[in-house]
């Protein structure tokens, strides 16, 4: 028989490691959805979560395959063709309150960050026309509440819940109408935009035997609004006779913009179950829908100035899955621990260089007291090599590290 204050407290060192392991998937991935909260058997409960992430992505052989652009292999602009480093280090947080209200219905409210991005290779590499610095957040507020009741040997639970998105970022690249010096200047573009979304799921659970099952669904957020600007002001533009022959150049202008977005659905299946006292061991496979992020188009709001330009994000994704498999142990009343393994399929095939990674976590809890739990969980990752090519550069990647350190407070009573 496994106690359920045991499968509790292990359980509190699984939310964490999952955390981390869990930051660094693929696509716009960066703390996904988290409702582990929900199922905490305290009747209120209170948590808050920090995960650092530190990816350490280098490109080599980068060719510029469109040197008409200004850039790279013809000497104008960004050279350096290896050992460019492309990915920033990033905090994701979470904090969540849950409430149980007699012995059927728990809700939880949470804020986190699911999506984001950001690569900064600069200027001075050679697919400085393709990209000096992408950045993209997220904020995501969210209600989730569970309805279970006795079934057999356990409880049968059904969830559902929505969330309100905010999705906003920027790209910054070489704009060069011209290959010649100093027509070449930096274009940005900057988009944000908003949506709803909602989920819903079943669970199963046999707290004698810390056993759960939980598959949850959560919907595509359409980002209708998404909208922005162009800033070509540092750019020099081209002025064309009837001929087509170039007359002289004119600044660049900066206007507004307007697109649409779908950020992915997904659906996540979890068990866990005991298997002697005091051991613990849990699984998951998640599927996320990354290929409906293909290309987004930016259409100019206004086409009267020649120099609105239409323009477009480049990703072409595809499908993400991401499978963990793990065992937690609880050494005494205070302490318990875990370890996963987790791969996660890269979501480009050919053209960037998000390829599989599998990552190794371990994490512990310590709770001083029943109502405190203080988590600290690491993860060390491999980012497999791969090549990308596209229509403004290619570059190779070796085998890299990625690295993360999470850690968290709950309170409950």
């Amino acid at each position: 028989m496994i106690h359920t204050k045991i499968k509790a407290t292990i359980t509190a060192a699984l939310a964490v490691l999952l955390t981390s392991t869990a930051a660094n998937a693929g696509g716009l991935e960066r703390g996904g959805y988290n409702i582990d909260l929900l199922f905490d058997p305290s009747t209120y409960a209170a948590e808050a979560a920090a995960t650092y992430v530190n990816p350490q992505r280098e490109l080599d052989n980068v060719v510029d395959v469109n040197p008409a652009n200004g850039l790279g292999s013809n000497g104008i602009g960004g050279g350096q063709t290896n050992g460019v480093g492309e990915t920033e280090g990033y905090w994701v947080p979470r904090i969540g309150v849950k409430a149980g209200f007699g012995d059927s219905i728990d809700c939880m409210a949470d804020y986190s960050q699911p999506w984001g991005a950001h690569t900064n290779p600069g200027s001075s590499w050679a697919g400085a026309n393709d990209n000096i610095e992408t950045k993209i957040e997220s904020d995501n507020y969210a209600a989730t509440c569970s309805y279970k009741w006795d079934a057999g040997k356990g409880q049968f639970r059904i969830i559902g819940g929505g969330f309100y998105q905010e999705v906003g970022g920027f790209k910054e690249r070489f704009v060069s109408p011209f290959v010649a010096p100093g027509f070449d200047g930096v274009g940005r573009l900057d988009l944000d935009g908003s949506g709803w979304g909602w989920r819903a799921g079943a669970a199963y659970e046999i707290p004698e035997y810390a056993f759960r099952a939980s598959l949850v669904y959560n919907s595509a957020v359409d980002l209708d609004d998404l909208g922005g600007t162009v800033d070509l002001t540092g750019v020099r533009l081209p002025v064309r006779n009837a001929g087509g022959a170039v007359i002289g150049t004119v600044p660049g202008t900066k206007y507004d913009v307007s697109s649409f977005a779908s950020m992915p659905d997904s659906l996540e299946l979890k068990v866990q179950s005991g298997v002697a006292p005091g051991w613990l061991v849990f699984g998951s496979v998640k599927w996320t829908d990354w290929s409906q992020l293909q290309v987004i188009q930016v259409t100019p709001n206004s086409t009267v100035d020649p120099r609105n330009l239409p323009t477009s994000l480049v990703l072409l994704y595809r499908d993400g899955w991401t499978v963990t498999g793990g065992v937690g142990h609880k050494f005494n009343d205070q302490w318990s621990g875990a370890a996963s393994l987790t791969w996660d399929r890269g979501t480009s095939h050919g053209y960037g260089n998000q390829t599989d990674s599998w990552t190794l976590g371990t994490g512990v809890s310590y709770s001083p007291t029943e109502n405190v739990e203080l988590r600290l969980a690491g993860a060390v990752g491999l980012l497999t090599s791969g090549s990308s090519v596209g229509e403004d550069v290619k570059y190779d990647f070796g085998n890299d590290i990625v690295t993360a350190i999470s850690t968290s407070l709950k309170v409950k009573f």
